[in-house]
């Protein structure tokens, strides 16, 4: 059987691919070399620009299947009916580090979802935890400058991570589900996934509901020790990656439980808690968790640069039934999402294959045309503007989800207080839930780093929230970082 032919770029054989063209032997190399030079400077562009965060990151292909019914709830097509499935690609990442970062280090994960759905993509662009570290996103690239490399030193520095959170209380939630023993996933299929958002379904009679997701992993919580960590990431600094990849390859399908949590719209002005504040949760009490069906996840990508470096998650990828609420931080990401994609990858990027929308054959229906790398085929005489005459698709006149009511003077508002809301008392809670080896481990991480911070303000700043939160979670801080201190 013979062999296929290399091939340049443009499809001519290429004669040789182990020697480039030279003035003699032993001369220099000539420019007309067209092989050599397209080969060169082909590779200097391989790489495309790096997610500013969760640029290291693991991906595969599943299914999800509805279990049980939740019509009354939304109309969403792809949560129609029990036992319907529907082809999911999934995204796991760090958030903080660069693309060569290594996976076993304390950070929350990103948990992203993209549903090939018959009406549509729907993506729902979560993490691990069901809560963030800050509630408006005009702080957001200040908070991931101050979590970065600093300009300066090119490293993550103690001052900068905690001064921030010195001087964003609502963090104090987060910091204590970070540092506490989840804050180090074993491997992403032992750990949890959230919408960590307020969402809004809407069913059939347009009653609208405010829901939260929760995935539950069905392989059990593991996570590591900073000691652990610190042991793996060094043997195999994509442990998470090689944990995926070789579990779906030997037939081990890792699978997440999928509850919601559904308020009706008409309860959200009198819950004691902001319900769009993403540095808090809903009390599972006060709207206990309901199951809607389960993720598997059964198929590795053949290629991670174009399948997961490429695979671009938008919070505004709604399909009819589900729609915005008025978290602020999610109403930020439903442009920063979609614009950071048209920058790394181009305005034609929801053409690549992973990102393609299933419910349209030959891909999405619009009026879009042209642009860096454009391969949509609708041309030879099709309009490129719409209302026209010339069967060209049309509105549907139907929107995706409920109207949400606003009132008042625009301006710069802080959200409007909730009779229990405040930055301290969950974290508190989360703390007074804890084992007492759990909270022994809580305060040496929180320790750890906050007695590295060179500057006595910030960590009294710091000290204050854990104060806060629970005076003996305060004290056992605070006795802490002096003994490090002193020593």
């Amino acid at each position: 059987m013979s062999k296929r032919v290399l091939t340049t770029e443009s499809g001519a054989p290429v004669a040789d691919n182990q020697n480039s063209a030279s003035a003699g032997v032993g001369g220099p190399l000539l420019l007309q070399d067209q092989h050599l030079l397209e080969k060169l400077a082909r590779f200097n562009r391989e790489r495309i620009p790096e997610r500013v965060v969760h640029a290291r990151g693991s991906g595969a292909y599943g299914h999800f299947e509805v279990t049980d019914d939740v019509t009354g709830y939304t109309h969403a097509g792809f949560l129609s009916e029990i036992g319907k499935r529907t082809e999911v690609f999934a995204r796991f990442s760090t958030v903080a580090d660069s693309l060569g970062g290594a996976d076993a280090v304390r950070d929350p994960r990103g948990f992203a979802l993209k549903f090939y759905t018959e009406e549509g993509n729907y993506d729902l662009v979560g993490n691990n935890t069901p809560v963030f570290f800050i509630k408006d996103p005009i702080k957001f690239p200040d908070f991931i400058h101050s979590q970065k490399r600093d300009p300066f030193t090119g490293r993550q520095e103690p001052d900068n991570v905690w001064d921030f959170w010195a001087h964003a209380p609502e963090a104090t939630h987060q910091v204590t589900w970070l540092m506490g023993d989840r804050g180090i996933p074993a491997s992403y299929r032992h750990m949890n996934g959230y919408g960590s958002h307020t969402y809004q379904w809407t069913n059939a009679q347009g009653e609208a509901f405010f829901v939260k997701y929760h995935f539950k992993t069905n392989q059990g919580i593991r996570s590591l020790s900073s000691e652990q960590a610190a042991e793996l990431a060094g043997k195999d600094a994509a442990s998470h990656q090689t944990d995926l990849l070789q579990a779906i390859e030997r037939g081990v399908h890792p699978s997440w439980t999928l509850y919601v949590q559904l308020m009706p719209a008409a309860e959200a002005a009198d819950y004691r808690f902001n319900p769009f504040d993403l540095t808090k949760i809903w009390p599972h009490k006060d709207y206990p968790l309901q199951r809607v069906g389960r993720l598997v996840l059964d198929r590795n990508p053949d290629n991670v640069f174009a399948e997961v470096e490429q695979a671009a998650f938008s919070p505004n990828n709604f399909v009819p039934g589900i729609g915005p609420s008025p978290d602020k931080m999610l109403q930020g990401r439903l442009f920063a999402y979609a614009d950071a994609h048209r920058y790394r990858l181009g305005v034609n990027h929801t053409q690549l294959a992973v990102n393609a929308p299933k419910a349209v054959e030959g891909g999405a229906l619009n009026y879009g045309r042209d642009g860096l790398m454009a391969v949509n085929g609708q041309g030879r005489g099709a309009k490129n503007y719409e209302p026209n005459s010339y069967d060209g698709p049309a509105e549907t006149g139907r929107p995706l989800s409920a109207p949400l009511a606003v009132s008042g003077h625009t301006g710069t508002h802080e959200a409007p207080l909730h009779t229990k809301d405040d930055d301290f008392f969950q974290a508190g809670e989360l703390y007074r839930l804890m084992s007492e080896d759990e909270k022994s481990r809580l305060v040496a991480n929180i320790a750890g780093g906050l007695s590295q911070v060179s500057r006595d303000d910030v960590i009294e700043k710091n000290l204050a929230h854990f104060h806060a939160a629970d005076p003996e979670y305060g004290k056992r801080v605070e006795e802490a970082v002096r003994a490090l201190r002193e020593d």
